[in-house]
């Protein structure tokens, strides 16, 4: 017998918890901030848990570039505003929950 989702109730291989938590009203705020040494990092905020770990997993490996997520909030090294938001859209979240 295959695992159930204890969210949903479906078995894991049909769970559909990830993306009925991206459509929900939260909002996605994207910014850069300047660094030591005039360096740039692009901040995302707004994802939690599980979901933050794997959208930062996959933002690094989009963007080609370092970074980390914690206290809420994922960090990536360089200035890449508009590059995040077009990675979002095409993991699955909607237009109208993210701000730059």
């Amino acid at each position: 017998m295959p695992d159930i989702c204890p969210k949903c109730g479906l078995p894991k291989e049909l769970c559909v918890c990830d993306v009925l938590n991206r459509e929900t009203n939260r909002r996605i705020k994207v910014y850069t901030e300047k660094k030591k040494f005039r360096k740039y990092m692009t901040v995302v905020s707004g994802l939690t848990g599980e979901e933050m770990e794997k959208t930062a997993k996959e933002l690094k490996m989009a963007l080609a570039c370092g970074g980390t997520s914690k206290n809420g909030i994922i960090e990536l090294q360089g200035a890449h505003k508009e590059a995040v938001k077009k990675v979002l859209l095409e993991m699955g979240y909607p237009e109208d929950s993210i701000d730059l």
